[in-house]
């Protein structure tokens, strides 16, 4: 069976953020070659001295990663969410980068979030079960 595919909207950016967009989108296909638990480490190590992100800072770096990138716009989840989380730090904050699964019918995904929800997701991410996370350092130390 196969799954359909719907592009995403792809808005209009400014050509520096388009810039920005197109850098993180280039290293994120590097790193989505990488094993989990090292990409896991990378993304570590990228997040370190970050803030969290906002909402609206997430959604922003989405929108121009999916502007720049066919394949992010697309079914290129782990693409997308890797070069969201980088573009999101190259502005000084970091979203919580998420990977999970679902069982029925079975999927896996990647995606960021900011406080526990889920940014410019269609899907009802409650249904995932998270694999692997580096979630953004929150006041206090977590």
């Amino acid at each position: 069976m196969t799954m359909p595919v719907a592009l995403e909207p792809r808005p209009d950016v400014s050509r520096g953020r388009r810039a920005a967009a197109l850098a993180a989108v280039s290293a994120a296909t590097l790193l989505e070659r990488l094993p989990p638990r090292r990409l896991r480490r990378v993304l570590e190590a990228a997040r370190r001295g970050a803030r969290p992100a906002t909402a609206a800072q997430a959604l922003a770096a989405r929108e121009a990663v999916v502007a720049v990138s066919l394949h992010c716009a697309g079914q290129g989840c782990l693409r997308r969410s890797v070069a969201v989380a980088l573009l999101c730090r190259m502005g000084g904050s970091w979203p919580d980068w998420c990977t999970g699964v679902r069982v029925e019918p079975f999927r896996a995904h990647a995606w960021v979030e900011v406080d526990g929800t889920a940014i410019g997701e269609l899907d009802d991410m409650h249904l995932y079960h998270k694999t692997m996370t580096v979630p953004a350092r929150r006041r206090g130390g977590r």
